[in-house]
């Protein structure tokens, strides 16, 4: 009787397989307790929470001398490219696009600061990614990873909750730089439209959010942009199509000079980049992965070895077309928030930047504050992490709220890392504890520490 029990619930898994679609069984949509539906609706989220990036990023590296349509083309193909390697290969819901603090550091520290040609800079980026791919393949990062404390993994996805919670809150003057003496910010205008917006559009994803209403966090952002439109001067529609132009003597695409630079001047920028890309990068790509659920029984990233090389490969190609470092966006928890579990949402992100290459005046229809409700929300998501401290180990506690808050002080993702460490460790001695103290984590601790006692800090 058992057995023909047995060989009827395996009749019943096997008709259930056959019944799924090809695409959900590629990406395990099933299994991972999501739809196809819900994934969609999460990859549209994420790309409306960092197509930011596309007036962003141009911008910026524009400030630097850079051609800011040919910046435009770039950063779509680079968040095309990383975000369709980390769906279509790694099979997670990670977006990945040009890193904003490393395009600040390329913008005004590089090409500014130190007078290094485009094309010199772009070398840099390129051999940053090449390193950086190394370190990832030779399963460096992974070692990192799996170094990394518990009180300062679950520190890292507080911290980087609380940043993108800044973020999203001095974007559109929620809070803004304290004109006076004291603590370095204060509460903006707030009964600006953008705060009024942000504040009331937050309030709404909270109440669809616990009425578990579907793609309430894309309606909130969709509602809002159609208001901006509808009443704020400011939002004006630009027309839809415009054809990009990849030729050209604009064009960066092939442009990267690598050899000029592996010049010696040039070769401690490389350090730099790679150095905060390791930290900043891994820490994000594990906060974004906790907060959705997809670790394993160890407590480590599903298909973490592919999602580490999806994102450093992506910085070699971000050199090849004439783009900043790329890395996996803190505004993927936007759309894991909204239900993405597999890489049907990274590749759908993908798509829509390979979408917005002919699609660029729509970009600006998405102000601001349609999108900062979103991300906060996300920000408040992330923080529950507290929750997951080990209050009883006060050491490994307190080093991981070290690391949270000073990832927000100091602005600083790999900043609030190293100081998290440091306090850990030194704790441990002091304590007697130093047995719990492993190999892996001094050497991380002496790294860190080094970077920045030697000037290298971004």
């Amino acid at each position: 009787m058992t057995d023909s029990n047995t060989v009827g619930n395996e009749s019943l898994e096997q008709n259930k397989l056959a019944s799924k679609s090809p695409l959900d069984n590629y990406f395990e949509i099933t299994e991972r307790g999501s739809t196809v539906r819900q994934e969609v609706i999460a990859g549209v989220t994420t790309f409306m929470a960092m197509v930011y990036s596309v007036i962003v990023v141009p911008s910026m590296l524009g400030i630097a001398g850079f051609d800011p349509g040919a910046v435009f083309i770039a950063t779509c193909l680079i968040a095309a490219f990383g975000s369709l390697l980390m769906g279509l290969w790694a099979k997670l819901p990670m977006a990945i696009g040009c890193a904003i603090s490393l395009t600040a550091f390329l913008a005004f520290s590089l090409v500014l600061g130190q007078g290094v040609s485009i094309p010199v800079a772009l070398g840099a980026v390129f051999l940053m990614g090449v390193v950086f791919t190394g370190i990832t393949v030779t399963g460096i990062r992974q070692w990192i990873l799996t170094n990394l404390p518990f009180g300062i993994a679950h520190g890292t996805g507080i911290g980087i909750g609380l940043f993108l919670l800044l973020i999203a809150a001095n974007g559109v003057g929620l809070v803004i730089k304290n004109p006076h003496e004291g603590l370095p910010i204060a509460l903006g205008e707030f009964t600006s439209l953008s705060v009024l917006m942000s504040v009331i559009g937050l309030a709404a994803i909270l109440g669809l959010e616990k009425l578990r209403v579907p793609g309430g966090i894309l309606l909130v952002i969709v509602a809002i942009s159609v208001f901006g439109l509808i009443f704020d001067p400011n939002v004006v529609y630009q027309g839809i199509f415009a054809m990009p132009e990849f030729g050209g003597e604009n064009s960066l695409i092939g442009t990267m000079d690598v050899m000029g630079a592996l010049n010696p001047m040039i070769l401690p920028t490389v350090f730099a980049l790679v150095m905060t890309a390791i930290f900043d990068a891994t820490g994000t790509i594990r906060a974004v992965a906790g907060q959705a659920n997809l670790l394993d029984k160890d407590g480590q990233i599903i298909n973490g070895g592919k999602a580490l090389t999806s994102d450093s490969v992506s910085s070699v190609f971000a050199g090849m077309v004439g783009g900043a470092p790329a890395a996996v966006y803190i505004e993927s928890a936007a759309g894991t928030a909204a239900g993405g579990k597999t890489g049907l949402t990274a590749t759908v992100v993908g798509g829509l930047f390979l979408c917005m290459l002919f699609l660029a005046p729509l970009s600006y229809l998405v102000p601001a504050y349609a999108t900062a409700p979103a991300l906060m929300y996300v920000g408040l998501l992330m923080m529950s992490n507290v929750s997951k401290l080990d209050l009883k180990d006060s050491v490994d506690a307190m080093s991981g709220l070290m690391c949270a808050v000073f990832i927000v002080l100091t602005s600083n993702i790999v900043t609030g890392i190293m100081l998290g460490f440091l306090v850990l460790v030194i704790g441990r001695l002091t304590s007697g504890d130093w047995k719990k103290l492993n190999l892996g984590t001094v050497i991380i601790t002496i790294t860190l520490v080094a970077f920045y006692v030697g000037g290298w800090a971004i």
